[in-house]
């Protein structure tokens, strides 16, 4: 009887024997164990990449919502004061080598003057609130005490996300609605209507668009659990079409057949649904740190835009992998019926392919250097890439093969029946090796290519790093600006012993394009610089000067150069006149002996010094590339992870067609006297192709990502490369070890039946 023709509760009693059949049988079948947790891990790494891209969406939402908050109004009737006003202006800073975040100068024209969210009270004149993730990177920097006191931490409110650095700082001077100087009649949307002044923090100018990072985990989670899945469903197909055929001849409709493809993967699926939902209850419950990212994932973003969608992420991941098993049970097999023997001519193409894979490789690292025009190089590079794409399988595939007769040779001279059994076994069979290997080949490709030009974009952090090392911080620019005084420049230079000083003005007159140096004969001497006796005027920094690598990252560095005798007294003189024009001085301090400056030290002294700091750096200090390369990790991340679940699928689908095979090897333990073969025929099914392509694929990838960063360093960094190398070579030995343990426990199992 089937569904169809029993009544509601004979239907309900055949549709749960018909589940406790395919569960059964899901336990019974030679790859059974193997299917189940290609099921679990396909149904739970789904649900987490589901529920990034929820999560994804939600933080942006969060972030927009938290900095519209946070913007500063100014009343729409033009008035730019009160005594409910909050004057501020900011200032950008950074960390050693790390990104900028946002400095914001704040005061009340009253004790009552609106708040920012984040801030429960006014800081008093000289204290400072920090956001928490701030002091805790800026703690080696002492950066609690840089600006001031510290006064306390910004509140969760107040920042767009967990990990946001922003300081709040309060000058001992106060402000006043002058030159640079905003104000602000509230905050926020409640604070009615007006112009919105922007927003405190540096989120805006860091971030990509939702749509890039969106793409990133589609391509390098989503991609990738989807082909476990497909491998995942077809696991163990071989006996599970035989018993669908066998279904149907007893009269099994298309229900009943779907029933027990349910019962046989539900156990699986239900499992890493649940496992995924507690993963993503606690993202929703809880802030997380996100691995090699340092980032914190704020759950309040969550909560508020998406914990629905993120906890029904792990149920959509069940319901997409139960129909996906019962779309592959049911789906036709073209020839699955047929007694005909398959031809073994398929892999004939195989060698033809794995000669021209080292043509290809040439042609896209050498081939962009002999091309005339930067399209042809281009087109060269891609060229050479798909090729290796299409060709790096076979290559590695026959690699195997021939090792695979070598081993065989040596095994048979040599009267070692197992290592013979395995050897013959992947000579006769490179387009399964082929195919095993061409998922993870191609995600190293995809991967290295993806970090190479993530570097691009990063090239600027990496090239300002360089600068400062090749520097040592012997000197570093101090940017003076507001109302500064002669004797607190003097106080300033004089809390720095050991160094000389120098004075650069860029004119507020835009006709006359040169820069004015100001200094003594020992700190021009200092810089390799001429001390001339009257005004003389040159043609730009000399590149032997230590100047020239300070200021070649600003518009100092290749302008024409005024040079100006002065003593400590006429300098300071000319820094407070200068700051007062608007003319952007800049005091330049060197040490002769070449010993480094501590930076941190000096914008500690600076905000000690003047009213509300000045902007100190070293050569390349600000560093522009370090947002891209902040989020690269992301991409380094995910490619691992996607690299991972690509070497599992493809493990997984090796080790479910070894153990299919696994009841014609057991009677070789009879006849070898010892169960090695299968441990020896495991290697050579499972552990060799996969461990070929982890190193080999590694060192393709690497070598066609070289040319897309010839020019500077490397994101592809000798730590990615055994990275990428070691998560593939875990994963092949522990497949190899778990299908040698089962593959024993079948030959032990086994039994003479006149088979």
């Amino acid at each position: 009887m089937t569904l169809a023709g029993a009544g509601a509760g004979g239907a309900l009693v055949l549709a749960r024997r018909l589940l406790a059949v395919g569960r059964a049988a899901g336990r019974r079948t030679e790859a059974g164990g193997v299917r189940f947790v290609a099921l679990f891990l396909a149904t739970l790494v789904l649900g987490l990449s589901l529920g990034s891209l929820v999560a994804v969406h939600a933080v942006y939402a969060g972030k927009e919502e938290r900095r519209t908050a946070r913007e500063p109004v100014v009343r729409s009737d033009g008035a730019r004061g009160g005594a409910d006003a909050t004057a501020w202006f900011s200032r950008y800073d950074s960390l050693a080598g790390e990104r900028q975040f946002a400095v914001v100068y704040l005061a009340p024209h009253r004790g009552d003057a609106p708040l920012p969210p984040g801030l429960d009270r006014w800081p008093e004149p000289g204290e400072v609130f920090l956001s928490p993730e701030l002091r805790r990177a800026g703690a080696g920097e002492d950066i609690d005490h840089r600006y001031g006191r510290l006064a306390g931490t910004i509140g969760e409110e107040g920042l767009d996300e967990p990990s946001e650095w922003l300081a709040y700082v309060r000058p001992r001077d106060g402000l006043r609605a002058d030159r640079g100087v905003e104000v602000a009649s509230g905050f926020g949307p409640s604070a009615g209507g007006g112009l919105h002044g922007g927003d405190f923090g540096m989120g805006r100018n860091n971030d990509k668009s939702e749509w890039m990072f969106q793409a990133v985990v589609l391509g390098l989670f989503v991609l990738p659990a989807v082909v476990l899945l497909v491998v995942a469903a077809r696991t163990g197909a071989h006996t599970r079409d035989r018993r669908t055929a066998l279904v149907a001849a007893l009269g099994g409709r298309r229900l009943d057949r779907a029933l027990i493809a349910v019962g046989e993967a539900g156990p699986a699926a239900v499992l890493g649904a649940v496992i995924g939902a507690a993963a993503v209850g606690a993202a929703v419950l809880r802030d997380l740190r996100i691995p090699h990212t340092d980032y914190i994932l704020s759950s309040s973003h969550l909560r508020a835009y998406g914990w629905t969608a993120a906890l029904l992420a792990p149920l959509a991941a069940l319901l997409i992998v139960l129909a996906a098993v019962v779309l592959a049970d049911l789906a036709p097999r073209r020839g699955a019926s047929g007694t005909r023997p398959r031809s073994a001519s398929r892999s004939a193409w195989l060698p033809r392919l794995a000669v021209l894979c080292p043509l290809w490789i040439l042609l896209a690292v050498y081939g962009p250097g002999f091309a005339p025009a930067p399209p042809l190089r281009m087109l060269a590079s891609w060229v050479g890439i798909a090729g290796t794409v299409l060709t790096l399988p076979a290559a590695l595939a026959t690699v195997i093969a021939k090792a695979g007769e070598l081993l065989a040779r040596r095994a048979r001279a040599h009267h070692l029946p197992g290592t013979l059994v395995a050897g013959r076994r992947s000579s006769a069979h490179p387009g399964a090796t082929a195919r095993l290997v061409a998922g993870v080949s191609t995600a190293l490709i995809v991967f290295m290519q993806a970090i190479a030009w993530q570097g691009i974009f990063g090239s600027d952090a990496d090239e300002a790093q360089q600068a400062m090392d090749r520097m040592d911080r012997s000197t570093v620019s101090v940017g003076i600006g507001g109302d500064v005084s002669a004797s607190a420049v003097a106080a300033f230079t004089a809390r720095v012993p050991e160094t000389e000083a120098v004075l650069l003005t860029l004119p507020s007159d835009s006709k006359r394009r040169y820069v004015t140096l100001y200094g003594g004969c020992s700190a021009l001497t200092a810089l390799r610089l001429p001390c001339p006796a009257r005004e003389t005027r040159v043609g730009g920094i000399p590149e032997d000067s230590r100047l020239f690598e300070l200021f070649r990252w600003t518009s100092y560095g290749y302008s024409p150069l005024l040079i100006r005798r002065a003593d400590s007294r006429a300098l300071t003189e000319q820094a407070a006149a200068s700051a007062a024009d608007r003319e952007q001085p800049v005091l330049a301090l060197v040490r002769p002996d070449g010993q480094p400056l501590s930076v941190p030290a000096l914008k500690r002294l600076s905000h000690e010094v003047f009213p509300s700091g000045a902007g100190v750096s070293a050569p390349g200090g600000v560093t522009s590339g370090a947002a891209n390369r902040d989020q690269g990790r992301w991409s380094a991340l995910f490619g691992m992870v996607g690299i991972a679940v690509l070497a599992m699928t493809a493990g997984l689908s090796a080790m479910a067609e070894f153990l299919r095979q696994g009841r014609a090897l057991a009677p070789l333990s009879v006849l070898t006297g010892g169960l090695r073969v299968f441990r020896t025929s495991a290697a050579w099914a499972v552990l060799a192709p996969l461990a070929l392509a982890g190193t080999a694929g590694v060192a393709v990838a690497a070598a066609l990502a070289a040319p897309i960063t010839s020019s500077g360093e490397s994101y592809v960094s000798g730590g990615l490369i055994l990275s990428a190398t070691g998560v593939v070579l875990v994963v092949s030995v522990l497949l190899w070890a778990w299908a040698s343990r089962v593959a024993v426990r079948q030959a032990r199992a086994w039994r003479p039946s006149g088979d």
